[in-house]
């Protein structure tokens, strides 16, 4: 979590030896690249929102989104969705 921090707060000090911190703990170059992804574009939704004022969405709103994702993942291809777990 100290690098996504790093991502959000200081991205231009990053170094090529957080990376190898990084790696030392078993983070491949793959999933570095995907924390980074997430982190720049959960960056750009919210100032988008922050300066285009949109209006935040409700707690049920969050709620059916987490489902929805829990079922599906975030991906929307055009693969089929996976069948939902059985109760």
């Amino acid at each position: 979590m100290r690098f996504v921090r790093k991502v959000n707060e200081e991205s231009h000090t990053i170094q090529p030896d957080d990376i190898e911190t990084l790696h030392a703990n078993g983070y491949t170059d793959e999933a570095i690249y995907y924390a980074i992804t997430v982190c720049a574009l959960f960056n750009f939704y919210n100032r988008w929102i922050d300066a285009s004022g949109v209006h935040p969405m409700s707690g049920a709103a969050h709620e059916a989104g987490a489902k929805r994702s829990a079922i599906h993942g975030y991906s929307r291809s055009s693969q089929p969705a996976p069948e939902p777990p059985k109760s």
